[in-house]
């Protein structure tokens, strides 16, 4: 029974690993499930079993792929400065580094709202839930920095950080993320503390 398990565990993990480097590489229209199919080893058969169709793939990508993003966003601005307001400002270095790495090809989430269109795909909606995840993060943020309107800064930060990777994307460049922090000082700066 372990044993049947972990196999298991592994096909679903190594169609999931594969489907998720190739729909973030390719794009999701661009891939198809008999690629994926291909490329992770498996029987057709086997990726049915695991995922009823090519949508709850995508659905469980994202998933995944939003639980470690934030995950490693989070982390990775915590081991940088404990201060909330340095934290908020911390977000844009992370950005930037992110935007530096060969294998950036811009935000898993932003690509896949792009690529389905349809609001009601599963995918569509984690692609929102993360998006709502990295707002109440900076929102936690900025209400512990004590600003007036924490709810107005943080809706603001998360638009910067969003064109940042859009326009990081587009252009090929990592200098949008010192933009952005630039304006996020400013924001920052004209919020008003309570």
């Amino acid at each position: 029974m372990t044993k049947l398990r972990t196999t298991r565990k592994s096909v679903y993990n190594r169609i999931l690993d594969t489907a998720s480097e190739l729909f973030y590489r390719e794009g999701i229209r661009n891939v198809g499930i008999d690629r994926i199919i291909a490329e992770s080893g498996v029987a057709k058969m086997s990726l049915y079993n695991h995922f009823k169709s090519k949508d709850a793939l995508i659905e469980a990508w994202l998933r995944q792929e939003n639980e470690q993003w934030y995950q490693w966003l989070k982390t990775t601005i915590e081991q940088r400065t404990s201060e909330p307001e340095k934290q908020l400002l911390a977000i844009f270095d992370v950005l930037r580094e992110w935007f530096e790495s060969p294998e950036f090809r811009g935000c898993a989430f932003i690509n896949a709202s792009v690529e389905l269109a349809n609001p009601d795909h599963p995918g569509h909606r984690v692609a929102l839930e993360h998006q709502q995840s990295i707002y109440q993060y900076i929102k936690s943020l900025a209400q512990s920095i004590k600003v007036t309107s924490p709810e107005q800064l943080a809706r603001q930060l998360l638009l910067l950080v969003q064109g940042a990777i859009v326009v990081a994307m587009m252009e090929g460049s990592w200098s949008t993320a010192s933009q952005a922090k630039k304006a996020a000082i400013a924001l920052i700066q004209a919020a008003g503390k309570t």
